[in-house]
């Protein structure tokens, strides 16, 4: 039997700013890394990491995760921690990807899981019932189930076009995100996958209301600037 949480007042929070959230931005640490395994954790910039996590808030990020399999545990713990930390100044949502133990140590509001990943299930098992959670979707199945998940509080559907941080990934085009639109569904999702200030026209008029972007914030050299006009695109 599927698990209903019963979250707290802190569960409740979150998810308030969960279905306000239209602006979702993914990052790796790489470029923040000073000095690879220096030691147990890689020599990372905090200050510029810092800079880059309040650039984005305060252009309009309503959500930040860090995403980064190619780091150290300890480095991606001493990120999150900051994070966590600079989402709380912000009044952002703060996210980990994949890692259950690493998302219960730093105290994070949301975790993100694939389709190989944790079950929804397991996920509460480790996390609790405050914890925001999400999945990924490539497939009409896939969102449906989602969508029927009671303990999953939102799914992301893509990606919509190809892109290079998911090279194994195929696109999936934008009929998946009107899809899940056209759902009598109050659940929260996002449109995902090579969305830009160029394109994230497309994916409005397809339905999607939130969207989840990369390189658009992280590759720009305004990160504030760059999720401003972003977020001027989505709805209110």
């Amino acid at each position: 039997m599927a698990h209903t949480p019963h979250p707290s007042h802190l569960g409740h929070l979150r998810r308030d700013r969960l279905v306000s959230a239209r602006l979702y931005v993914c990052t790796d640490l790489q470029r923040f890394i000073t000095r690879p395994e220096a030691g147990p954790v890689d020599e990372l910039d905090f200050d510029a990491l810092y800079d880059f996590f309040v650039a984005a808030y305060t252009g309009g990020v309503d959500i930040i995760q860090i995403r980064d399999k190619g780091v150290a545990v300890q480095t991606e713990i001493a990120a999150l921690t900051l994070l966590r930390q600079v989402a709380n100044e912000h009044g952002g949502l703060s996210a980990a990807n994949d890692r259950a133990d690493v998302a219960a140590i730093t105290g994070v509001d949301v975790f993100h899981v694939g389709q190989d990943d944790l079950t929804t299930e397991e996920a509460r098992m480790i996390l609790g019932d405050d914890v925001v959670i999400g999945r990924s979707c490539q497939t009409w199945e896939q969102v449906r189930e989602a969508d029927s998940d009671i303990g999953l509080d939102y799914y992301c559907t893509g990606p919509i076009w190809e892109t290079p941080t998911k090279p194994d990934r195929a696109a999936v085009g934008l009929e998946l995100a009107a899809q899940a639109a056209s759902l009598e569904s109050s659940k929260v999702f996002f449109a995902i996958g090579g969305i830009n200030e160029a394109n994230i026209g497309e994916v409005t008029a397809a339905g999607a209301d939130r969207v989840v972007v990369v390189r658009a914030v992280t590759q720009a050299s305004d990160p504030a600037a760059s999720a401003r006009a972003l977020r001027e695109q989505l709805p209110a």
